[in-house]
């Protein structure tokens, strides 16, 4: 079932100011669709668009192969800004509010409390909490009414070390039960280590999406070194099977051609009477290929 369909979606501020331009995305239930670009690509206006709270300049978009309604965004859970809540209440009466407001009963309230793992802290008052409870907090209250889909907007902005990884594995888990997620970021090692489908813009245009294995392509990098560094990258340039050569810090990254292989290359460097202290054979990463679509 495709859960979020978007078709040509657009929105220009004061006529020249392009911040999506013609988006077209496609999410399947059971997805967790990481939206990836640089400060400023169009990421929250996006989700402002498709929750209804900005309206497009062009296009439309269709919730659950509908199109959408006050129905289909009671289906929705959704964070677009830091967590606020009554600083002198604690995790229970904040999240019964919620329950209030949403109009669902708030029997699961416990569960959820111990979902993101706020059970130890249940009675403090809000205002005692950690950035990273604060935000696992928020994402309790996303859940509350059991929706099918969940809108996260940079849910680890702003966290130590500690809290990004409490709040990525608490995504990961909320993944594992079925729901499908909707996660946009500049932080590619977020998007990485927790989407299995990715989509990535730039100045609101969409430059690659698919699966995060498709958009990697499985190409691999193979990293060459030697002492007189600049001798290896000549040689290497005229080597017919390189594709390409990018160079980093005291490292020569290596695309070559299908068909050949690291041995390849040892063999021509020994041939040329250069010896190398560094073969090494690894997977392009997202960061790789984000720098690259985005430069």
């Amino acid at each position: 079932m495709i859960i979020l369909e978007t078709k040509n979606l657009s929105k220009t501020y004061n006529k020249n100011i392009v911040a999506v331009n013609n988006l077209n995305l496609n999410i399947s239930k059971g997805n967790i669709y990481g939206i990836l670009g640089p400060n400023g690509s169009g990421k929250t206006t996006t989700l402002g668009m498709i929750l209804g709270i900005i309206n497009p300049t062009s296009g439309s978009y269709n919730w659950f192969e509908e199109r959408p309604s006050a129905k289909s965004r009671k289906r929705i859970g959704a964070i677009l800004e830091t967590p606020n809540f009554y600083p002198y209440m604690d995790a229970k009466k904040n999240l019964e509010i919620i329950a209030h407001i949403k109009q669902v009963k708030n029997n699961k309230i416990p569960e959820l409390i111990d979902l993101v793992g706020l059970s130890g802290r249940v009675s403090s008052p809000f205002s005692t909490y950690s950035l990273g409870m604060k935000q696992r907090l928020a994402i309790a209250g996303a859940l509350i009414g059991d929706p099918e889909v969940l809108i996260f907007d940079e849910p680890t902005n702003g966290l130590d070390p500690q809290g990004i990884v409490e709040v990525r594995n608490l995504l990961i888990k909320i993944g594992q039960r079925g729901k499908t997620i909707l996660l946009a970021s500049h932080i590619i090692d977020e998007v990485e280590k927790v989407c299995d489908h990715v989509a990535i813009i730039k100045y609101g245009q969409l430059l690659v999406s698919g699966s995060v294995s498709e958009v990697l392509s499985n190409e691999p990098i193979i990293e060459v070194s030697s002492v007189n560094l600049i001798q290896l990258k000549n040689v290497l340039s005229k080597a017919p099977f390189v594709i390409s050569i990018r160079e980093d810090s005291s490292i020569l990254e290596l695309k070559i051609k299908d068909g050949f292989s690291p041995s390849d290359i040892n063999k021509f460097l020994f041939e040329k009477d250069i010896v190398i202290n560094h073969l090494k054979v690894r997977k392009k990463s997202l960061e790789t290929e984000f720098l690259e679509r985005t430069n």
